[in-house]
């Protein structure tokens, strides 16, 4: 599943640590006391829920209150709520992509928070800002992620590592002999080969003035984007990505790869930290590579985050539950059991965080990328953006003509499918 800025020091709220009261909505006594014996159900990612039972705990001391904890995949979240919010079976909160939000909202499925600024300022901005929608705010961010480069040090050490895509072209030529690979990504992806196309210029949307995206100004086919999908090519055409890493089962093909010690490096996310180590694989992370125009190679911000249900019958209750979550306190221990690098900003140069070479890895990251569009008019670029990649990959079309016909898909579809807003 695909899935998701740099952090400065900033303690914004000194009395955040354990006390609602301090950095969160004001509640009166009565609310305390209506919300007395009441249940919430809280969906959370799957694998995370340890994260947050400390916190859930705390909760439901100072509320007197039950939290029931659901474990879901945080990205088909949304799926399940559209069927179980109206059928009063769903969650009071739930966790879920930052490019859901724009969707999710446009259909009527989340509650609008009403939280302080200076509980939103504790946040990166582009973490806060992947819960914004016409200037509206619908969740707390909870985890950041990024594209990241792992590279196995048995088969290449941190000294040897080419710092451009091009030297990594260079070095996989030496390298790949159809069972061994230097360098490989998942380029037929748009996921992944933004990375190169944004680079030299190409980009999903435009933005306009205020700084909202522009769906009827796509960036996916012009010059920029056309010149890093004929890069891109060079890699499949000169067989130095294998044709396993194309199509659905590409991810598993590449993380066999990585794992049997068959390939130097791979581009993927700290989702695969647990998973690589648990491989015994002796492995390093660093930030994406530069482009020989000297840019970074850059990536989609994927921002997780705590949002409330508008389906929720306790749903200011459900509000402050979701601001627990995300705090600062709670914030560091869920990424002491789950390794996701959270999204506050005071915790950047926290020794405990940083000293993970996945989390400086990101951090560093962020700063070359962007955020993934949280409009719905990204869930029509994915699939022709995708297909279009996919013919670049296999040869069946030159990247200026597979690119021109996606962006005029993408603009059908959203013509058809959003003009009405």
């Amino acid at each position: 599943m695909k899935m998701a800025k740099k952090y400065s020091a900033l303690m914004v709220c000194a009395a955040v640590s354990l006390s609602l009261a301090a950095c969160g909505p004001k509640e009166s006594s009565s609310a305390k006391s209506s919300s007395k014996g009441a249940e919430l159900v809280v969906w959370e990612d799957k694998e995370k829920s340890i994260g947050i039972k400390d916190a859930v705990a705390a909760f439901e001391k100072e509320h007197d209150v039950k939290v029931k904890v659901v474990e879901k995949p945080y990205a088909k979240q949304i799926e399940d709520l559209r069927m179980d919010g109206p059928a009063g079976t769903g969650p009071d909160v739930l966790t879920m992509p930052g490019d859901q939000i724009g969707t999710a909202v446009t259909e009527g499925l989340l509650k609008e928070l009403h939280v302080e600024k200076n509980v939103q300022s504790l946040y990166t901005d582009a973490s806060i800002q992947s819960q914004m929608v016409d200037q509206k705010l619908y969740g707390l961010p909870k985890a950041v992620e990024t594209t990241v480069l792992f590279y196995n040090k048995d088969l290449i050490s941190e000294k040897e590592l080419p710092q451009t895509l091009e030297e990594w072209y260079d070095y996989s030529k030496k390298t790949a002999d159809g069972s061994k690979f230097g360098f490989l990504a998942l380029f037929d992806q748009i996921y992944y080969a933004e990375s190169v196309m944004s680079g030299y210029g190409g980009y999903i949307f435009g933005k306009d003035k205020d700084g909202s995206y522009n769906p009827s100004d796509i960036g996916i086919n012009n010059e920029g984007a056309v010149k890093g999908a004929a890069l891109i090519q060079k890699f499949y055409k000169d067989g130095l990505f294998p044709a396993g890493i194309i199509g659905e089962q590409g991810i598993n093909v590449l993380e066999s790869l990585f794992t049997e010690g068959k390939a130097a490096a791979i581009i993927s996310g700290p989702w695969n930290v647990e998973a690589f180590s648990k491989a015994g694989i002796n492995y390093g992370i660093t930030k994406l590579p530069e482009l020989e125009n000297g840019k970074n190679m850059s990536a989609f911000i994927g921002v997780k985050s705590y949002n409330v249900s508008a389906f929720s019958k306790n749903a200011e209750l459900a509000q402050e539950l979701a601001v627990f979550l995300a705090n600062e306190k709670n914030s560091k221990t869920r990424y002491e059991q789950t390794k996701e690098v959270p999204a506050v900003k005071s915790l950047a140069d926290d020794p405990a965080i940083m000293k993970s070479e996945a989390a400086r890895a990101v951090t560093e990251q962020s700063r070359f990328s962007e955020l993934t569009p949280n409009i719905p008019e990204m869930n029509e670029i994915w699939t022709p953006a995708d297909s279009a990649l996919q013919t670049v990959a296999t040869g069946k079309a030159d990247p200026k003509q597979a690119l021109d016909q996606a962006a005029e898909t993408a603009k059908g579809q959203i013509k058809a499918k959003h003009s009405g807003k």
